[in-house]
């Protein structure tokens, strides 16, 4: 196109505008014609680099792409890996100094050994603990956030007091590996799981990646630290005992505050326990938020037991119980059709014994039949105390609520598709009888 040509069209004004997201745009540039080119720059050039800067550290779309819980446990978290990565540096000092780094007499094939047995007692400690926990850390991840990182601060305990037990350094060295072995399962499946969480605009793997970023930047800092502190304190027993049970105290408060932090809206055994007890009584349906202020996050072991009505609830609910390791009682009742076992045809069975309900899933039974038949048995568990026929009137609850109560956990945020909980590996086929007869 000729000069003249462009001339005679009409003259624009572009303006440049730089983000990741529509909602949090920013003007870096005008740029008008008129005898000449002409290009504004924006003046807070300042902002625009510390944008892009902080790019490479969150998601795409920031703030609007993830939850609002996501800033807050995000801050914790790397500040509890933060001072991971200093204590780390004064416990693998004292390791290296127990295996014989620096002393004449240490050979190289001991110190490999050594090495390689510790790396090896932590890897068959990973598959053990994922065999036997692995189906559970989805349902508790709070809980088994904070149990990883305690088993990591034990770990470098146990290198820490290596050097104190020269005759049995195999032995505690191997038990810090093994305890670290936990943490890297736990804390990656728990992680996992939030991140899904976290992930309102199935950016998942950009916020993993970010995560990452995030993780790099807190080690960076923390060696960098940790090597000051270890050479400040080099030779001083004291200083280097007081410096690491302080960074464990602060560690632990800082992974404390950032689990506290999360709003989970996925339903648990404990968060289903709290909404239904709380629906039962006033008819209304506790959002996120409160349910999160409400819910422990502590192992049970490190707990005293709470009698709340929501903690006895869940506690006193078996889900997917083996229908041989039930007591006799149990499974007569089943057999002769009593109570909630044949109500409208479901795919589940309810059996009570001391307070106690246990449910037996058919082999067919869907993600929706585990939710109802958990939802059914916490009904039958708080309705025990109250009344004899508490099977009929549990049957008559869900007839008239459970269609309110999914919809009105839909209408407060929470995901309803499924019941988080531990594998379910026992299952059960019946075929019903219209006979009476009864078996003895």
């Amino acid at each position: 196109m000729r000069e003249e040509e462009v001339s005679d069209c009409a003259s624009i004004t572009l303006e440049e505008w730089n983000g990741s997201s529509s909602t949090k745009l920013f003007r870096t540039a005008t740029i008008t014609a008129s005898t000449s080119l002409s290009i504004q720059r924006s003046s807070n050039r300042f902002n625009h680099v510390w944008r892009r800067v902080l790019q490479a550290f969150v998601p795409e779309g920031f703030p609007g792409s993830v939850t609002p819980d996501y800033v807050g446990f995000q801050l914790w978290d790397t500040l509890q890996g933060l001072s991971t990565y200093i204590k780390m540096m004064l416990s693998t000092q004292a390791l290296l100094s127990a295996i014989g780094v620096g002393e004449k007499s240490a050979t190289v094939i001991g110190a490999t050994f050594q090495w390689f047995l510790r790396d090896f007692t932590g890897m068959l400690g990973g598959i053990l603990f994922t065999f036997y926990q692995g189906s559970n850390l989805d349902s508790n991840a709070k809980m088994w956030r904070l149990v990883a990182d305690l088993m990591n601060d034990i770990g470098m305990l146990m290198d820490l007091l290596s050097p104190l037990f020269p005759s049995a350094f195999i032995i505690v060295v191997c038990l810090g590996s093994l305890s670290r072995s936990f943490t890297g399962v736990a804390s990656g499946a728990t992680r996992a799981a939030l991140t899904q969480h976290f992930a309102l605009q199935e950016n998942a793997a950009d916020i993993s990646a970010k995560e990452g970023s995030q993780e790099t930047m807190a080690t960076m800092m923390g060696m960098s630290l940790g090597m000051l502190l270890a050479r400040f304190t080099s030779g001083n027993p004291l200083a280097i005992w007081f410096s690491f049970l302080s960074l464990t105290v602060f560690h632990m408060y800082a992974n404390y505050k950032a689990v506290r932090c999360l709003v989970l809206t996925s339903l648990n055994f404990e968060r289903s326990s709290i909404l239904l007890t709380h629906f039962m009584q006033t008819g209304q349906v506790l959002s996120p938020e409160q349910v999160s202020s409400m819910e422990g996050v502590l192992p049970v072991w490190a707990t005293s037991l709470r009698s709340t009505d929501s903690k006895i609830l869940h506690k006193r609910v078996h889900l997917g119980v083996r229908v041989s390791s039930l007591p006799r009682l149990e499974m007569m009742q089943l057999l002769n059709g009593v109570g909630a076992s044949s109500y409208k045809n479901a795919k589940y069975l309810l059996a009570h014994r001391k307070g106690n309900v246990s449910v037996i899933l058919h082999k067919d039974s869907a993600a929706a039949d585990v939710l109802k038949s958990y939802i059914h048995a916490m009904v039958l568990a708080n309705l025990m105390g109250k009344s004899t026929s508490f099977y009929s009137e549990g049957e008559a609850w869900m007839d008239k609520h459970y269609g309110e109560f999914l919809h009105k956990l839909r209408s407060g945020g929470w995901k309803t598709e499924r019941l988080l909980s531990p594998s379910i590996t026992w299952r059960a086929n019946w075929i019903s009888h219209t006979s009476g007869a009864k078996i003895d």
